[in-house]
């Protein structure tokens, strides 16, 4: 059964970048399609970005220019670059795996923008 553990999250300035890792083991990521999702106190969870198996990517329109996702197979790992970080990208980052009969979710990395 697959996996996920997210980390890289932790304490940033506006301004600057942090880079999410998405670890799976279990199963081969590259046989789900990921997404990025993201959940602030007292708000709904957003999607972020995500990666299709085919290697299609889309971004919600506020992190489109700022954030990149992409995927090592060779690592079995989904990450997630940001930069031009700002306090509203403050939430809870998970990388939950669509897969065919059911979606798999990890614990979540805590990213906090502040000065």
């Amino acid at each position: 059964q697959l996996q996920l553990v997210e980390s890289g999250g932790g304490l940033v300035q506006p301004g600057g970048s942090l880079r999410l890792s998405c670890s799976a083991s279990g199963d081969t990521l590259e046989y789900y399609a990921i997404g990025w999702f993201r959940q602030a106190p007292g708000k709904e969870r957003e999607r972020v970005a995500s990666i299709l198996k085919n290697g299609y990517i889309s971004y919600t329109s506020s992190v489109k220019v700022r954030f990149t996702i992409s995927r090592d197979n060779a690592k079995n790992t989904v990450y997630l670059q940001m930069n031009s970080l700002k306090s509203e990208d403050t939430a809870v980052y998970y990388c939950p795996a669509e897969g065919s009969f059911r979606d798999y979710w990890g614990q979540g990395t805590q990213v906090t923008v502040a000065s």
